[in-house]
């Protein structure tokens, strides 16, 4: 396995003097970037390499009504560029979290966003009802696109019509001053069909991407990997699929707040999906290899933003969608230069 690099990140006096803020529908952010949900539990363990409240805000693991110990193991594997995961949701329970993850993510003083994942409908609607009578976090974020469980029919955002079910129910269950972010899956045909149908359900905004689904076969056993066969693939190897499906989805949402998460390791992948319609990005597997990652990113992220002249980050956002510059229609064809494999 790869080890843990340690970074301490980049001292505030090098960061450059641009706004970082970004706003997910009601809730205003200090800075763009988010843990992605999944990969550090609810942030505990990260704090010890950052400080957790210096960031856009925390997402926490996906949490269900009831105690789950997910799947069976292996449920790991390194792949190039990338891991998969076949964890399937292991967690508390909401009682549990609300009392131990989400009770020390307030004293820490953190903003969080809170994902939520059911088996049914009714079960999103109870989780949103709970987390509505206790209240202590800022966002919800519905993950209606879990890769790793056993029965793949529970994906509902790989159709409109369950996508939107689910988060019309969680829209009415919920403070209607809470954002609702409903996080998508990328194996779909068209992602902005299901994007749009979970905005007229009520969804304020939208996650974008989960994992999407991959296998590896152990070539000394000749048996899968993972015990559960397939799991979510993660890491480099899917940024190219996700800053795609961020740009299709602003395409046909230009006004909807977008987080995009996917394979970011620095500020320069992050700035894609800034270029490409985000306006908050989720850093994830890279914590595994640098968990003070998501500070890091922060700094690049300004630093090359503030390179290209923007003084206000939220100025980029969607900027690789402008028109491109008038081509020169008259140019002589001696001036043009063909690769060298024409």
């Amino acid at each position: 396995m790869t080890r843990a690099v340690v970074r301490h990140g980049t001292s505030a006096a090098a960061v450059p003097k641009i706004d970082m803020s970004t706003r997910l529908g009601s809730v205003g952010l200090p800075s763009p970037v988010l843990t992605a949900s999944g990969c550090a539990a609810s942030g505990r363990e990260l704090d010890q390499f950052f400080d957790i409240t210096s960031i856009g805000a925390v997402v926490t693991k996906s949490i269900m009504l009831e105690p789950r110990s997910g799947r069976a193991t292996p449920r790991m594997a390194e792949t190039p560029s990338g891991m998969l995961n076949s964890i399937g949701l292991q967690g508390p329970g909401i009682h549990a979290f609300l009392e131990t993850d989400l009770a020390w993510l307030r004293e820490r003083g953190a903003r969080v966003i809170v994902s939520i994942a059911g088996g049914t409908t009714q079960e999103y609607e109870e989780l949103a009802k709970i987390l509505r009578d206790h209240g202590g976090f800022d966002a919800l974020e519905v993950n209606i696109s879990c890769p790793n469980v056993a029965d793949r029919g529970q994906v509902f955002a790989c159709r409109a019509d369950s996508a939107a079910a689910v988060i019309g129910g969680v829209r009415r269950s919920t403070d209607p001053s809470i954002p609702v972010f409903a996080k998508l899956s990328p194996d779909v045909t068209d992602i902005g069909t299901i994007a749009l149908a979970c905005v007229r359900a009520g969804a304020d905004g939208l996650s974008l991407i989960n994992t999407t689904l991959g296998m590896v076969i152990d070539v000394d056993t000749m048996r899968p990997a993972l015990a559960g066969v397939t799991g979510g693939l993660s890491g480099p190897a899917i940024r190219p699929i996700a800053v795609r499906c961020v740009w299709q989805v602003r395409d046909v949402l230009p006004e909807v707040p977008l987080i995009g998460m996917g394979g970011i390791r620095n500020g320069a992948d992050a700035f894609e999906f800034i270029l490409a319609g985000a306006d908050a990005v989720s850093v994830g597997t890279v914590v595994f290899h640098d968990p003070s990652a998501p500070a890091r990113v922060h700094a690049e992220l300004a630093t090359l933003a503030a390179d290209r002249g923007f003084s206000r980050l939220r100025d980029a956002v969607s900027h690789a969608h402008r028109e491109p510059d008038a081509v020169v229609e008259d140019a002589d064809d001696d001036d043009l230069t063909l690769p060298e494999w024409v």
